[in-house]
């Protein structure tokens, strides 16, 4: 085989890896990125350890007039279940519910949500602690944001989120409006679903070592919520 040929080959390959790395990072940036539930705000919708698939493509920002118009970003809507930066700590990612659209008035009386003064339908909701009085017409006493809410008008360009679980979730109730620059992505599906972490083993000895590695195998079995796999997100 020549110098020449083994150079060819050599440089067709470096290509090739270089091309998938560059398509893997354009992927991972813009179109899909993969998100772990760490905690039970959108039980029992989203269990804790469900790891999902985010569409960026659909959502993401776009900075430029240009942009809006030539790639096909859709627009957010009631109930999407999107995953956005932290307005407090941008650092970190949140996954919520879309509740209120820009220009709705969003209120809570006694856990149940009204849009523009009409009780919102919601199939998905979860509550650790039912609500206390199911009439339209009760005295509101409560100062507990999760029980009642006083009626707030969402800005222009921003979203107000609240969590499927009411009772454990850290959503625009406390820390106020989304605005639509955080907005990462659409949640999809779950592409696999694992039920706890648990640190069984301790001992670093070398054969414990190695019953560690075969635990840590077989749990992938054990512990997989085969059930989720591949269940999109509602």
């Amino acid at each position: 085989m020549s110098e020449g040929f083994k150079k060819s080959i050599l440089r067709e390959y470096f290509e090739s890896i270089v091309i998938a790395v560059i398509l893997a990072l354009f992927i991972r940036t813009f179109v899909v990125q993969a998100f772990k539930i760490p905690t039970g705000s959108m039980e029992e919708n989203l269990l804790i350890g469900d790891h999902l698939l985010v569409n960026k493509f659909v959502l993401g920002p776009t900075a430029t007039s240009v942009e809006r118009k030539l790639l096909p970003i859709g627009t957010i809507k009631r109930g999407d279940v999107i995953v956005f930066k932290y307005p407090v700590e941008p650092d970190r990612d949140f996954i919520k519910r879309v509740i209120g659209l820009p220009g709705d008035t969003i209120e809570v009386r006694d856990k149940k949500v009204y849009v523009n003064g009409q009780p919102l339908d919601e199939p998905y909701v979860h509550f650790l602690q039912p609500p206390s009085n199911n009439s339209e017409f009760h005295e509101v006493t409560s100062s507990d944001v999760r029980e009642n809410y006083k009626p707030v008008t969402v800005p222009p360009n921003q979203y107000f989120m609240m969590g499927d679980n009411r009772d454990n979730s850290q959503d625009s109730r406390y820390w106020g409006f989304l605005p639509r620059e955080n907005v990462k992505g659409k949640a999809l599906l779950i592409y696999w679903s694992y039920e706890g972490e648990r640190e069984d083993y301790q001992d670093e000895s070398a054969g414990a070592t190695i019953k560690n590695l075969v635990s840590v195998f077989a749990h992938f079995f054990t512990r997989t919520r085969w059930d989720r796999m591949l269940h999109q997100i509602h």
